[in-house]
């Protein structure tokens, strides 16, 4: 796992404050059903960390949860602002966490915990936690086992989620509870533009020169031109969901 510590240099993580717009257009969001899996419908007070555009902050928001939307990155964080402005949007990072302790019923993190530096942010999460609060942890990714995504995945590589991204982390913290798992499906529809910018907002493409970029982007536009149907290509997902609570 690639966890970026210095948060004052763009690495991998901090060069999405480059193409935050792209994320914001290109990115999928996550399905409902896995939401309410991991943090239900009764409405509870929810920090999002690590938020990013604020993808799964609105989802969040539309189950009716009170949100706060953690994001270090300015250019994120404006998009989110815009994107969802009933979440209160807050500048900070996952290894120290701007509120209260036990201000939240739930932590949620989407497409972000392998971010963290988790000797720090495991601690503060668990900090922040109301007793028996609800860690709940949530990636997007693409589902090789369909035909198109796997010729995707041929130019810009595998992007699987393993549970041991998780559970010895989560479970060697000896702060929480047995970490639970669920896994839905989804598709996401794209024109030519819209997979652009899916493509651009991924780490390894987005921490790259643009001109070190440009044959990624040409073999994406060729793989779209020879397979888009009425002008539109349909991306199929696996969203992988990890919840435990706080001990």
């Amino acid at each position: 796992m690639i966890v970026n510590r210095d948060h004052t240099v763009r690495g991998p993580y901090t060069a999405f404050a480059e193409v935050a717009a792209a994320y914001e257009r290109g990115r999928p969001e996550y399905p409902l059903e896995a939401v309410r899996w991991l943090v239900g419908d009764e409405p509870l007070d929810i920090l999002d960390l690590g938020a990013g555009t604020g993808k799964l902050t609105r989802a969040l928001v539309a189950l009716g949860h009170r949100v706060i939307a953690v994001e270090p990155l300015a250019e994120m964080r404006a998009q989110l602002e815009t994107a969802v402005p009933e979440a209160t949007a807050l500048d900070g990072h996952a290894e120290s966490i701007p509120v209260g302790d036990g201000s939240a019923d739930a932590v949620t993190s989407g497409q972000a915990f392998h971010w963290f530096d988790h000797a720090r942010s495991l601690p503060e999460i668990a900090r922040v936690l109301r007793p028996a609060g609800r860690l709940a942890l949530v990636w997007n990714s693409r589902d090789d086992r369909d035909p198109w995504m796997s010729r995707l995945s041929e130019i810009l590589g595998n992007e699987a989620v393993e549970e041991s991204y998780v559970l010895p982390v989560v479970d060697g913290s000896g702060l929480f509870g047995p970490v639970e798992t669920a896994r839905f499906t989804f598709v996401q529809t794209h024109d030519r533009e819209g997979l652009v910018d899916l493509v651009l907002s991924r780490s390894y493409c987005a921490k790259l020169e643009p001109e070190a970029r440009e044959p990624i982007l040409d073999a994406v536009v060729r793989l779209y031109d020879e397979t888009a149907e009425d002008g539109h290509v349909q991306l199929a997902y696996v969203t992988d969901c990890f919840r435990a609570e706080r001990l």
